[in-house]
C-alpha cells in the first residue's frame, strides 16, 4: 500500500468513458496548524482525467478517491528534469571541449532540450496509457 498515491477530489464533468476529478494538492506545510502565519503554504487545485470503464456510475460533485502509482511520478521526474539534466551538463561539458566559448556552448546545450521536449510530446498517447489514474466512489 505504500507505493500507491491517493488523492481525494470531486468529479467536475463526465465525457465518455473519460471522468475529470478536480483534486486539491497541497505541500506539507500546507496542512499545518501556523499556515495562517507562514508565506511557504501552499495549495494548488489540479484537474485529473482518469478513463474508467464505469464512468457513468459516477456523477458531477460525487466524491471520490484518485489512485496513482509511486513509480508513474518518479518516472515523471525522470522524463521531465533528470533526464534534460542530464543532457543539458554533458552536452554543455562536450561543447565547452570543442569550442572553448561559453556562450555558444551553453545556447547549444539549450538547443539541445527543444528535440528531447518534442520527442516527449510526440509520445504522449503512449505516456498517457503509462500514466493512468483510477478512481473509487467514497462511501
Amino acid at each position: 500500500m505504500a507505493d500507491i498515491i491517493k488523492h481525494q477530489g470531486i468529479v467536475e464533468n463526465i465525457n465518455g468513458s473519460h471522468v475529470k476529478v478536480r483534486i486539491v494538492q497541497t505541500s506539507a506545510c500546507a496542512a499545518c496548524s501556523a499556515k495562517g502565519h507562514c508565506a511557504s503554504a501552499d495549495t494548488k487545485e489540479k484537474l485529473i482525467d482518469v478513463t474508467t470503464g464505469d464512468a457513468s456510475s459516477y456523477h458531477p460533485g460525487d466524491r471520490v478517491i484518485v489512485f496513482g502509482e509511486l513509480s508513474m511520478g518518479m518516472m515523471a521526474v525522470l522524463l521531465a528534469f533528470v533526464i534534460p539534466f542530464c543532457v543539458l551538463v554533458i552536452s554543455l561539458f562536450i561543447f565547452m571541449a570543442i569550442w572553448n566559448d561559453e556562450l555558444r556552448s551553453a545556447l547549444c546545450s539549450l538547443v539541445l532540450l527543444i528535440p528531447y521536449y518534442y520527442i516527449l510530446w510526440l509520445n504522449k498517447t503512449r505516456m498517457g496509457k503509462k500514466f493512468s489514474f483510477s478512481i473509487k466512489p467514497i462511501d
